[in-house]
Formats: structure tokens, C-alpha cells, sequence
């Protein structure tokens, strides 16, 4: 009776479910690297764009290696910072993260 059961086909799960089953799997898992991976730091790469293009003489910031220092000259690719008295460091604009805390709320006190 079983071999019968399995002479027939009967029994045996259907190819196609399976492809589509994977198919959706791989979907679902590009979606989570999508919204959890791939958004984030697009969102945190335009940040930071428009953060290099305000950046300007005068304006306190803080290099990715934790420098804290005042904007002294920006060029085309760099920016100059004056980090004590007379100690000036020239750095790479990307290397700018951000500006520096205390500079920052009193930045957006100004705005309002």
C-alpha cells in the first residue's frame, strides 16, 4: 500500500513551493540587511555631507581623531585647525565629524 502511495507521487512535496519559498527567504533577508545595514549609513553619509559643505572659519569641530580645535583655513580638500595658542594641524575635511558640543547648542540658541 505504501509503495503504491509513493508509485503515484503522492506524498512528495511539490518543487515549486520549495523555489518560492526560498525566493521569498532571500527577499526577506535583503530587506532586514536593507533597513538595518544599508539606510543607516547612507542617512549617516549624507549627515555628514552636509555637515563638510557648512563648515566655515571660525566654527569649532572635532576630527575623527578626537582633535577638538577652531577652523583657521578651509580649502578645497582640507581644513586648518588652530588646536592651542599658535598650533595649527591641517587635516583632510573628511576627517571632521562633528562640531564641537557646547559650540553646537550655542549655534542652534543663535537659530532661535
Amino acid at each position: 500500500m505504501i509503495d503504491l502511495a509513493f508509485a503515484q507521487g503522492q506524498g512528495q512535496p511539490s518543487p515549486g513551493g520549495a523555489i518560492l519559498f526560498q525566493i521569498l527567504f532571500l527577499v526577506g533577508i535583503f530587506a532586514i540587511f536593507y533597513f538595518l545595514i544599508i539606510r543607516p549609513q547612507k542617512k549617516e553619509r549624507e549627515r555628514h555631507r552636509k555637515l563638510i559643505e557648512s563648515l566655515k572659519k571660525g566654527d569649532r569641530v572635532i576630527t575623527s581623531s578626537g582633535i577638538w580645535g577652531t577652523i583657521s583655513e578651509i580649502g578645497d580638500r582640507t581644513v586648518t585647525l588652530k588646536v592651542d595658542g599658535t598650533t595649527k594641524i591641517t587635516f583632510s575635511k573628511e576627517a571632521v565629524i562633528g562640531f564641537q558640543p557646547e559650540y553646537e547648542k550655542k549655534k542652534e540658541e543663535k537659530k532661535g
